[in-house]
């Protein structure tokens, strides 16, 4: 990847979308956790709907760990792979009161060795809590990698975020993870994308792709 074309990519991004952020309703690092752990093949708007019921419920990692499992599963029944979360979330919540004296863990490297919590996760909640400088690789955001000619499309999760951790400043690594997504949520979506309106579509590998299309038809 050209540094030029990575400079015409953000530049974009930063015009499109300047306030880029995470959309999970939050207001402190255990709701981060709890919330990405439920944004798993669900989307945000599916999670936000829950969690103001639940972080009602359930203030400390006391009243996780101590939940019944049967409630902590009908709580957040709506969302997808509800007993696997609920499973993971009461794991999550007993290892941070044993292991980390009840606070959560601030390393990635810590958080990774959590129920529920792999390196997407770690990603987020290390960015968005402590600032922790990293590209979380979502379905938006490897879609957008992909397209865009920052990663193949045969290139794993990891060595996508690896691409874009080379190609990105470090200093830009969590805006331009949130804009990757909202790029991808709103405007390059995974069927019917914006490519009519977008100053990218000339180096689009989607551009390109629908090119051929229209040459064999």
């Amino acid at each position: 990847m050209k540094k030029e074309k990575v400079e015409l990519i953000v530049a974009y991004l930063d015009e499109l979308f300047p306030e880029a952020h995470c959309e999970l309703l939050h207001s402190n690092e255990l709701e981060l956790l709890i919330a990405v752990v439920l944004s798993a093949q669900t989307t945000d708007q599916s999670v936000n709907k829950i969690t103001p019921s639940l972080f009602s419920k359930y203030k400390t990692v006391e009243d996780y760990a101590n939940a019944a499992l049967e409630d902590l599963q009908n709580d957040i029944r709506s969302i997808g792979l509800y007993r696997n979360k609920a499973k993971s979330i009461k794991g999550l919540a007993n290892e941070i009161m044993t292991r980390f004296d009840g606070e959560v863990p601030s390393t990635k490297e810590e958080l990774e060795t959590l129920p529920g919590v792999g390196r997407k996760t770690a990603n987020v909640v290390g960015a968005e809590a402590f600032n922790i400088p990293g590209i979380a690789v979502d379905t938006h955001v490897e879609r957008i990698a992909k397209r865009l000619g920052f990663a193949k499309k045969e290139d794993s999760v990891l060595v996508v975020e690896n691409k874009l951790m080379k190609a990105i400043a470090k200093e830009r690594w969590i805006k331009t993870h949130h804009q990757f997504i909202f790029f991808g949520r709103y405007f390059c979506k995974a069927t019917n994308p914006n490519c009519n309106q977008c100053k990218l579509y000339d180096i689009c590998k989607e551009s390109k792709r629908k090119k051929r299309r229209e040459l064999k038809n």
